[in-house]
């Protein structure tokens, strides 16, 4: 699986609670494993909910089911971040982590140069190649490149629904819970 790429979660994985109406983002793959983030799960925490010393909000997200008592974070600032790991095209993840406090605090990044995530997705060798054979999940590429934290909101999942076009525009619509319906 190619770094950058994004997975959005087929409709028909509804009953997993991780991924249901899920977009992740790969930011790195390796031979034995992939990881990623869930863009778009916000969480009912603030950054400074879980770290001292913050003094503005940032959403806190829910990464994934993987170390969920870990922070990481995406951002598109590797000149102000030293020893930020390349996903693609100006997105980065991790890097010096005192230093992002510092830009924090400095009002220097905003929300819409770093997005906080608790917990990660990853999955070991083939396993992922196997949920894509199973249509758990439709691959597409990351139009928005370095943009993409400030692209990313609630409806993120719909509008990759509609995107897709076809079968997946019915989607769209549908509530998020089939038997509101």
């Amino acid at each position: 699986m190619k770094k950058g790429l994004l997975l959005v979660a087929e409709p028909s994985i509804c009953g997993d609670q991780n991924f249901h109406r899920s977009v992740v983002l790969i930011a790195d793959d390796k031979e034995d494993s992939t990881l990623g983030f869930i863009l778009n799960k916000s969480m009912n925490y603030k950054l400074k909910d879980v770290l001292d010393g913050i003094r503005y909000n940032f959403n806190l997200y829910f990464g994934g089911p993987v170390e969920p008592d870990n922070l990481f974070y995406v951002h598109n600032c590797p000149s102000l971040i030293e020893n930020s790991i390349p996903i693609q095209n100006g997105l980065f993840w991790g890097g010096d982590f005192a230093t992002v406090l510092d830009l924090i605090n400095s009002k220097t990044i905003t929300p819409e140069n770093i997005r906080f995530f608790l917990g990660y997705s990853g999955w070991e060798k083939g396993q992922l190649n196997k949920e894509v054979e199973a249509k758990s999940w439709v691959i597409v590429p990351n139009l928005y490149e370095n943009e993409l934290i400030s692209k990313v909101k609630k409806d993120f999942w719909r509008k990759q629904m509609v995107a897709l076009g076809g079968k997946y525009i019915l989607w769209s619509n549908a509530p998020e819970n089939p038997s509101y319906n």
